[in-house]
């Protein structure tokens, strides 16, 4: 799907190619946004326990296994409600969707994949197990750790000498 946006294909367009070329379409959820910002969904009729979804602008939200139908609705009105960087609108998605009761069973992992003006991830942040806490408070900690420093991190990789240094041995 990503690399049929790429190519400049619309969301509805590359969830039905992949929903169309996948052996099992009806055990499958695909979610796309396109670079217009259209959203499309596929959610097959054998996704475990209660599936939803919700569409707004420039968002998507949609889950298995849901504690109720309603999760993904509260979750795009959050980021749609949110200010900040990308990753501050969808961690406050992730917490909306929590509060509103999350999966049905217990969460213990969550994570954050954002990739922005290089083909490569902008943040790629995971909290794979907590059997105590909460994951999503604990990738909140990560990204607010990460977020003051990830537009260096790009810079270092495009432009070393550009890059600070932040008192690294043997970085002058």
């Amino acid at each position: 799907m990503l690399d049929r946006m790429a190519a400049g294909e619309g969301a509805a367009d590359a969830v039905a190619a992949a929903r169309d070329g996948d052996d099992h379409p009806d055990y499958r959820q695909l979610l796309a946004i396109d670079a217009r910002g259209a959203t499309s969904v596929h959610s097959g009729p054998k996704a475990l326990g209660i599936w939803a979804s919700a569409e707004g602008r420039d968002c998507a939200a949609g889950g298995n296994m849901l504690a109720e139908n309603g999760i993904p609705a509260k979750m795009v009105a959050a980021f749609e409600a949110a200010d900040g960087p990308f990753g501050d609108r969808l961690i406050a998605a992730m917490k909306a969707g929590l509060k509103a009761g999350g999966e049905a069973g217990p969460v213990h992992s969550a994570g954050l994949l954002i990739v922005d003006r290089q083909s490569w991830p902008y943040a790629d942040l995971r909290v794979d197990w907590l059997d105590e806490g909460c994951p999503i408070t604990a990738l909140s900690d990560l990204w607010a750790r990460y977020r003051p420093q990830a537009d260096d991190y790009v810079t270092r990789a495009l432009n070393p000498g550009a890059a600070p240094s932040y008192g690294v041995p043997g970085d002058d």
